[in-house]
């Protein structure tokens, strides 16, 4: 391929990795980094903060992921004294693990095609 189409050029694929079912996107990219900001903040709207995200977007997301799985993956707390807040389950801890190791597999092998479109 290198000799007909590549000759002087510089390309690389591009992708998405997502998980849906068949109504609605599960886990993306988007919700990928806003859980890994309510692991780091402990609070949706610090997360949807940190990401120029507004506060309803970021809470429709939670709930959306919460209501496509048996157990939720983000538990909330309301304020008060406490004043609120927001946690990973160990469901959602390992969700993000696991979609995170498939984010590394799928760059690594986006890596790898490119590669060999100059083979």
């Amino acid at each position: 391929m290198k000799d007909i189409l590549l000759e002087n050029l510089a390309f690389s694929l591009n992708g998405r990795l997502w998980i849906e079912s068949t109504d609605d996107r599960f886990l993306g990219i988007g919700r990928l980094e806003l859980l890994e900001k309510i692991e780091t903040f402990g609070s949706i709207s610090k997360a949807a903060q940190a990401m120029g995200m507004s506060y309803k977007k970021a809470w429709d997301l939670v709930s959306s992921m919460n209501g496509q799985v048996r157990t939720p993956l983000v538990s909330t707390q309301a304020g008060g004294k406490r004043g609120g807040g927001a946690a990973l389950t160990p469901e959602g801890k390992q969700i993000l693990e696991t979609f995170q190791g498939m984010q590394a597999r799928f760059r690594q092998f986006m890596e790898q095609e490119t590669a060999r479109l100059y083979e």
